[in-house]
């Protein structure tokens, strides 16, 4: 139901605003800035409650969230045009921000569901046998790789052959469905493993064998600051709660979020964690700003479709070789594996923007798009075909790409030639070879954050790990922004590989520090290599 609502949601918000992107750029930002600001308070709100109520409460909001969502927008569909008289139409305005409103309560809910089952249920659930942990992030992820393939299919071809009111009516359905199923499961895994129903809310050892076995902040204080769940031991928090004061309970969302973050930059991980969020700064996916490159291209639809196809199983192998290298190699050793084979396929992207039918230019300014649109030293880019082409637009969201690379722009009879598929080619298939690394390497992240992070930060150090991510796409996105046109697509290629090739720098770094002479000791099955090498790593803050 989640990744129905995610995929559903776009396209409902372009149907309502006329084939217009507005709305669906507005949920876009508000989404990424709600849990870029609010990532930290609910990692804090996970760790403070027992784990039960805070999945079972951030599975009924979410999906509660998503029915309304859906009956406000099957309303709208229903009675568009009298809501469109109806003060001037503002009425209709209000209906909009009441659905981004709570279609970001919705992904709120969801980060929080997110962050207490697959970062720290699964950690209890597996105890201290690692491999149990390992082939349970693997066997999530891979379902997470086939939903995301299935449900955007169901949805679509609800909508294609009924309506976009029916499409909701469906989303609301399934989801009312799924919360029943879901909150029932819950409790029974909830029943089948008491340890559970004990949640430390003080330093205490984790379920794991620590990466720095002397994190306690009675051993080391100067290790790390401590968190607000930990502040009851050392008497700061009673103190604030005797203040009683108005401007204590203002202040405190923020002291929480400064305190998040300054945890998370004292985690021994914490490079890994960036390495991570810094494969976010990224044009190259199978998102609506790749697509619509790939349609200015000459590639069709059908062809992307196999391409995203192609994706997916690449994305599920590389779930079957992380399991493999971490049981030959290690857990630390198996991200250097998965970042060296990410960054040699995207090697590839890199080649392609210099190979013939790429429409690199160098002459043409990044920003002529952008100040065109800005101060209006020309008119904007015409779209060549006022059929096909027309609704290509609106499905991509890059309008302005479909003349680039047509010889005669200024003529709009005219239809752009044939674009020689090298460069395109090249590009998507470091793209999907890519894949097999990048979720390889994201599944080590995952491991190494729940195998080190103590049980009482564990909620709010993955919600800061969440936020960078977001900030990092958000930065992708106003880069693309800022430079639209396809002539510039090759450098954002190019910087999207510096980036990735700085996140698995970031890496390196961790796992040097973490293993020090051991790190190219590759032939070490150790599934514990992490705590094998404790002492190298109680010699370094990260």
């Amino acid at each position: 139901g989640d990744r129905m609502w995610h995929f559903a949601v776009s396209v409902f918000l372009v149907e309502l605003y006329g084939n217009s992107l507005l709305l669906t750029a507005v949920y876009g930002l508000v989404v990424a800035g709600s849990v870029l600001l609010l990532g930290a308070l609910i990692g804090d709100w996970v760790d403070k409650n027992s784990r039960l109520k805070v999945a079972q409460t951030s599975l009924v909001v979410q999906n509660v969230s998503v029915i309304l969502c859906g009956v406000i927008l099957m309303v709208i569909f229903l009675f568009k045009t009298q809501l469109l008289t109806l003060y001037h139409g503002w009425l209709l305005t209000m209906c909009y921000i009441l659905v981004i409103t709570i279609a970001n309560i919705a992904n709120l809910a969801s980060t929080a569901t997110a962050i207490t089952i697959q970062r720290d249920w699964i950690v209890v659930v597996a105890g201290e046998d690692r491999s149990k942990l390992a082939d349970m992030n693997a066997t999530i992820r891979r379902i997470d790789q086939l939903t995301n393939i299935l449900a955007p299919m169901a949805v679509g071809q609800i909508m294609t052959f009924g309506s976009p009111m029916i499409g909701c009516g469906f989303i609301s359905c399934w989801n009312l469905m799924s919360m029943c199923v879901e909150y029932l499961l819950l409790w029974k895994v909830y029943q089948k493993t008491p340890t559970l129903a004990l949640k430390s809310s003080k330093v205490e050892e984790s379920e794991l064998k620590q990466l720095n076995v002397k994190k306690e902040s009675d051993v080391k204080p100067a290790e790390g600051v401590q968190l607000v769940v930990e502040k009851d031991a050392g008497g700061a928090e009673p103190r604030r709660d005797k203040e009683a004061g108005c401007a204590a309970r203002i202040a405190e969302p923020f002291i929480t979020f400064r305190d998040g973050w300054v945890a998370y930059y004292n985690q021994p991980v914490f490079l890994a964690g960036m390495g991570l969020a810094f494969l976010y700064m990224t044009v190259l996916g199978f998102d609506c700003i790749t697509t619509g490159y790939a349609y200015t291209q000459g590639l069709s639809g059908s062809v992307l479709s196999l391409l995203m196809g192609a994706s997916a199983v690449t994305g599920i192998m590389g779930t079957v070789a992380f399991t493999w290298l971490r049981r030959r190699c290690g857990l630390v050793r198996t991200g250097l594996v998965s970042g060296a084979a990410q960054f040699a396929c995207l090697i590839l992207c890199a080649i392609s923007v210099f190979m013939p039918g790429s429409p690199l230019d160098l002459t043409v300014s990044p920003f002529a798009d952008i100040g065109a649109r800005l101060f209006e030293s020309k008119p904007l880019p015409t779209i060549a075909s006022p059929g096909e082409k027309l609704e290509m637009a609106f499905a991509t969201g890059m309008p302005s790409l479909l003349n680039g690379s047509a010889p005669g722009d200024g003529d709009p009879e005219l239809s752009p030639e044939p674009v020689p598929l090298i460069s395109v080619s090249l590009l998507f298939a470091g793209v999907i070879a890519a894949r097999v690394g990048l979720w390889s390497f994201d599944l080590t992240v995952t491991q190494l954050l729940q195998e080190n992070v103590m049980e009482s930060e564990r909620g709010i150090i993955n919600g800061v790990q969440n936020s960078m991510n977001y900030l990092l796409d958000l930065l992708h996105f106003i880069m693309v922004i800022l430079a639209p046109n396809p002539e510039a697509f090759g450098l954002l290629v190019l910087i999207s590989v510096s980036f990735v090739a700085m996140g698995h720098i970031m890496y390196f770094r961790f796992a040097q520090k973490t293993l020090g002479t051991q790190l190219f000791a590759c032939c070490t099955p150790d599934p514990k290599a992490v705590s094998d090498s404790s002492p190298s790593a109680d010699t370094s803050t990260v």
